[in-house]
């Protein structure tokens, strides 16, 4: 069967398993565009920036669990991914990146629209491949999967001259991928796990730390189960929010700058930190020196150049995250735990002191406080929403009073951090979840960097809601220019801004607005209940900020309260 580049584009996808892909059509794919037409499988959504294809691409991940697909056109189309690419590839979310490229005989000639974008993204993909022949094609677009969802997930881009894509051959299925250089670890060293066991049958005060690992690979029951076997309080990572149900007695919430008092001084306080997908990225750990002085650290990631790479750990464990969790459950059930529950109850009551001395907290008054708005919504969902967020104070104030449950519920941008991420993620996650509700929880500084993907959410009938803080000011920002440059906030107020009701309804959704603390709840519960797309502003305290807060450089115990 001859079939063209385009066409093996599209078989190939379908054989992955996809069905959705986010894209922006150009000269250099507008033959893939072509085939696109003739196919009925494939759900392609009309994006109105490229950035917001790959950051769409990557929600959609996050919350079906598949591997997100992007399609842009080469120059400009490929560039305007980067960020997202970043992004993905610092959380480690599997996406798959197709930009266009000029004819290879052009390559290299200063084309129009040539960048030599798999240069550009070598530091930031976990690989990526330039497409020189047609019969490569098929066998690329195998492997490049197979690379994005295995091991420690990540973003692939293949990069597609456009005589490729327009040329014909043989096409053959490619057999099973195999890499002679990448062969991830899934199953760890049992002598190792045995090393675990041993130093927490020891441990009088011990943590157990969740991060985005747990989650990308499915082990949060396994988590769930390792700690209430051993009554152990978990902490977590930014990333690894609903990893372990934030209800639970032993949640202590949100580790590292931002994150609860009980946490950091439970993690400085430690004499056993069993770590099961993190990186030990600097926003948790604080100054290094001093992060978890007292305890014996074990470290569980499938990705070896992890391990170690920021912290010396005591037993490192390389393996998946759900199969290492779940052969150490089985080992503990040989053990004898019966005296468990007592042995921990010293520590346990501690943690309790903590968290009834120094909880989050915050005072509403006549103007509404952003924390207010979060706590509402969480009453109003019961928790059950998808919460997408933006970067700045939005994203820790979601962090802090929404309480995850379950994995792929708190999608953000964590170690990029890149403002514009919310939206086009939001809908992705909503194309990826159809029946659930999925809120973007915004600051109206990073709300504008990507508004205009409002118009794909109304075009397509997604009923994403975007909550807007609306503090006039970067806030993260002039947080951190009142505390330590005395309130001289420069250019973080914005002394111009749209009216977000009328730009909302502008672009065809629905636009709400509440001033005062007495219309949090009906306009939340209004945005809720609307079909379509919902911007709902919130007039919050300018100058609100996020506590607690740990300063850059500083141990994670010195945290400011107020």
């Amino acid at each position: 069967m001859k079939l063209k580049g385009s066409q093996i584009l599209l078989k190939m996808l379908k054989e992955e398993g996809v069905d959705t892909i986010f894209g922006y059509p150009g000269g250099a794919v507008i033959d893939i565009y072509d085939a696109l037409m003739e196919d009925k499988d494939l759900n392609h959504i009309l994006v109105r920036h490229e950035q917001g294809a790959i950051h769409a691409a990557d929600g959609y991940a996050r919350s079906s669990g598949k591997v997100g697909v992007c399609l842009v056109t080469s120059g400009p189309g490929a560039t305007n991914t980067v960020t997202g690419i970043a992004s993905a590839y610092m959380d480690s979310i599997p996406v798959v990146v197709f930009t266009g490229q000029v004819p290879t005989q052009l390559i290299g000639n200063d084309a129009f629209q040539e960048v030599d974008i798999v240069g550009i993204t070598r530091s930031c993909t976990k690989h990526n491949y330039l497409v020189n022949n047609v019969d490569d094609l098929a066998r690329i677009i195998k492997e490049a999967f197979h690379i994005a969802r295995s091991g420690r997930p990540g973003p692939v881009l293949v990069d597609l001259p456009k005589d490729v894509v327009n040329a014909l051959t043989q096409f053959r299925m490619p057999g099973e991928v195999r890499l002679k250089s990448y062969n991830p670890t899934y199953k760890p060293n049992i002598k190792q796990l045995r090393k675990v066991v041993d130093l927490i049958k020891k441990a009088e005060k011990p943590v157990i730390f969740s991060g985005g690992g747990v989650s990308l690979s499915n082990a949060h029951k396994e988590l769930t189960e390792l700690a209430q076997k051993l009554r152990t309080p978990v902490t977590s990572t930014l990333m690894g929010l609903g990893g372990f149900p934030g209800t639970e007695p032993l949640w202590l919430g949100m580790l590292g700058m931002h994150g609860t008092f009980r946490a950091n001084m439970a993690v400085s306080e430690c004499d056993l930190l069993v770590s099961v997908g993190v990186r030990f990225d600097d926003r948790v750990t604080g100054k290094i020196d001093e992060f978890a002085p007292h305890a014996k650290i074990i470290q569980i990631d499938i990705d070896p150049t992890s391990i170690q790479k920021n912290i010396p750990v005591h037993v490192p464990v390389v393996g998946d995250c759900k199969i290492s969790l779940g052969l150490l459950n089985e080992l503990l059930d040989k053990e004898d735990l019966e005296d468990m529950g007592e042995k921990r109850k010293p520590w346990l009551q501690q943690i309790e002191q903590w968290r009834k001395t120094t909880p989050l907290a915050y005072t509403q008054s006549d103007v509404i406080k952003p924390q207010y708005v979060i706590e509402t919504l969480y009453d109003l969902t019961e928790g059950e929403a998808v919460i997408v967020t933006e970067v700045g104070q939005n994203q820790m104030w979601s962090a802090q009073y929404y309480h995850v449950k379950e994995p792929g519920h708190f999608i953000t941008s964590g170690g990029l951090g890149a403002m514009g991420f919310g939206l086009p993620a939001a809908i992705g996650a909503q194309v990826g979840a159809p029946g659930k509700l999925v809120v973007d929880i915004a600051g109206d500084g990073s709300i504008q960097m990507n508004i205009q993907e409002l118009a794909t959410a109304v075009q397509y009938k997604l009923p994403v809601k975007a909550i807007i803080l609306n503090n006039g000011f970067l806030g993260m920002v002039r947080q951190w220019q009142e505390l330590f440059y005395d309130r001289r906030y420069s250019w973080t107020k914005f002394s111009h801004a749209p009216d977000f009701v009328k730009l909302a309804q502008a672009y065809g959704a629905t636009g709400l607005r509440a001033t005062k603390p007495e219309e949090v709840s009906e306009v939340l519960s209004n945005g809720i209940k609307t079909e379509g797309p919902v911007v709902m502003d919130f007039i919050v305290e300018p100058e609100e900020s996020v506590y607690p807060m740990v300063p850059a450089g500083a141990p994670i115990k010195k945290m400011l309260l107020v």
